[in-house]
């Protein structure tokens, strides 16, 4: 069942006011190479960075942040106990919580780890078409964070994958897919520069945390950051000669960001 095309008039750009009326708290349990960018692409969208991501202080944490990412993309020992005990904590609080599989089935640890975090109920799962094929039980993970499957081949490996743990899942790439195994959509906005700036899917992760945490719904909420993250790629874009002007004008874009800029560029099926 595919959202309505015409859904987005309302509830995107409504869910982007209500980030920035609520600021949610979203902690990152993320890579060492996206950190900053990560915590900037949260402040600018209009949400409150922590990245709180050692043991002890991890679990404790996530029982009163709004939101909480973790991915695995650079994942030493110390910062897989604090995943597993913040996951743990999610759940036990009702903390929503998004898992960014980095890598999964290419690498033995992450691989591992996030068979792991898989059974703790994520609240969404985003990953390139590999990864998420991969998660599912159907591929190797292919190079890394590079895809070397196409979106449309990991359509049903989502679906599945979203049936079988009870979540969202979304699957970046040129056209993103989001699918929680009864509803999906398409997201056909962004643009080729935020690949080639570090931490441009990694940030997103955080985004979706912080639309989950304002949103019940959480399908509609993934959607909604999907898209608000991709039309702020376009418009940034625009402003950028290559990836290091990119960088800025896609955070500029992100704050300045019109909900009538939602309205009429989200280009969702």
């Amino acid at each position: 069942m595919p959202v309505a095309s015409t859904d987005h008039t309302a509830f995107v750009p409504q869910a982007l006011a209500r980030v920035r009326a609520d600021s949610p708290l979203v902690q990152c349990l993320t890579n060492s190479v996206v950190t900053g960018f990560t915590a900037n692409v949260l402040l600018a969208l209009g949400a409150s960075p922590a990245m709180v991501d050692i043991p002890e202080e991890a679990g404790p944490f996530a029982r009163v942040a709004s939101g909480v990412l973790i991915n695995l993309g650079t994942p030493h020992a110390e910062q897989r106990s604090a995943m597993v005990e913040a996951a743990r904590a999610a759940g036990s609080a009702g903390t929503p919580w998004v898992l960014d599989p980095v890598a999964v089935g290419a690498l033995p640890v992450r691989t591992a780890l996030a068979r792991e975090l898989l059974r703790l109920r994520p609240t969404v799962i985003r990953g390139n078409a590999s990864e998420i094929i991969a998660l599912a039980g159907a591929g190797d993970g292919g190079r890394g964070v590079d895809s070397s499957d196409g979106v449309g081949a990991a359509e049903e490996s989502a679906r599945e994958l979203a049936r079988a743990a009870g979540c969202v899942v979304a699957v970046s790439g040129p056209v993103d897919f989001v699918t929680d195994g009864v509803r999906s959509a398409r997201i056909a906005n962004g643009d080729a520069l935020l690949t080639r700036v570090t931490g441009g899917g990694c940030a997103l992760g955080a985004v979706m945390a912080a639309f989950a945490a304002v949103d019940e719904d959480r399908f509609a909420a993934v959607v909604a950051a999907v898209t608000t993250y991709t039309v702020a790629a376009e418009l940034a874009a625009k402003e950028s000669s290559g990836p290091g002007s990119f960088a800025v004008a896609f955070l500029d874009a992100l704050a300045a960001l019109e909900e009538a800029d939602l309205g009429e560029r989200a280009a969702l099926s």
